[in-house]
């Protein structure tokens, strides 16, 4: 460094002009940062990457509590317990030293482990997965790519070229497409309504478009239905935001 220091001196000697140049060129090598910026990186992918974890966690533990308190899940998860003699244990236990309160809580947990751990949760509420993380989808960035690359030839190699029907899998995923929704989104959508849009053939293009045309209809029917949106409406047209009157003084 101080043979880069003796020769900015001597440059600076010869251009006297450029003074101000030099300056900052001088100072700006001295106060740059000394740490490696690889290091950087990996520090904050790690810092990013943990804090995404436990957020997950928390939020994941969030959707439990709520699930919790959804018939669908709950009754199921009560059925279980009953079927496993969990719920019985802990009256049994309840008759010698345990308050109720108590034994509310500990049935509450029961349904919550059995929530978690024994039904098919879908949607954005399944366990967080380490794999999802920052970090790990960073390094795993090339198996991804190499994954999406075979599959989307043997989608066109079965497909286009050879003319396959579509399964059912396949289906679904055209239909997903359309709709413009992720894996977790869909995911999230009743049985009976991706039975639907098998029966109607939704991963055909047209049929969709139509099917799209009678949500749209639909929602507005609602939506001119809906008390609030009328009020909406009337103060739009009476109202208005920004509407500007002229009143004589």
């Amino acid at each position: 460094q101080d043979e880069e220091t003796r020769k900015d001196y001597d440059y600076m000697l010869d251009h006297p002009e450029e003074y101000y140049r030099h300056y900052y060129h001088y100072y700006s090598r001295r106060l740059a940062p000394k740490v490696d910026v690889r290091i950087v990186i990996l520090v904050t992918v790690c810092a990013i990457s943990v804090f995404q974890f436990f957020s997950w966690w928390s939020s994941y533990n969030e959707a439990i509590n709520y699930l919790a308190t959804v018939p669908k899940y709950r009754i199921q998860a009560t059925e279980i317990a009953r079927q496993q003699g969990l719920l019985n244990k802990t009256k049994e236990k309840g008759k010698n030293r345990r308050s109720k309160e108590e034994i509310r809580e500990e049935e509450e947990e029961i349904i919550k482990d059995i929530i978690k751990n024994k039904i098919d949760i879908k949607g954005g509420y399944q366990k967080p997965k380490i794999y999802d993380i920052l970090l790990f989808q960073i390094l795993l960035a090339p198996f991804y790519l190499c994954k999406y690359i075979a599959w989307y030839c043997w989608w066109i190699y079965c497909f286009s070229i050879k003319g396959q029907e579509y399964g059912v899998e396949e289906k679904l995923y055209i239909i997903r497409r359309y709709m413009k929704m992720s894996q977790s989104q869909f995911d999230s959508l009743e049985d009976h309504q991706k039975e639907t849009f098998l029966e109607r053939q939704l991963w055909i293009r047209e049929n969709y478009e139509v099917y799209k045309r009678e949500q749209e209809e639909e929602l507005k029917k609602k939506m001119a239905m809906d008390p609030r949106w009328k009020r909406y409406r009337r103060w739009m047209k009476n109202e208005g935001p920004g509407r500007l009157t002229f009143i004589d003084d």
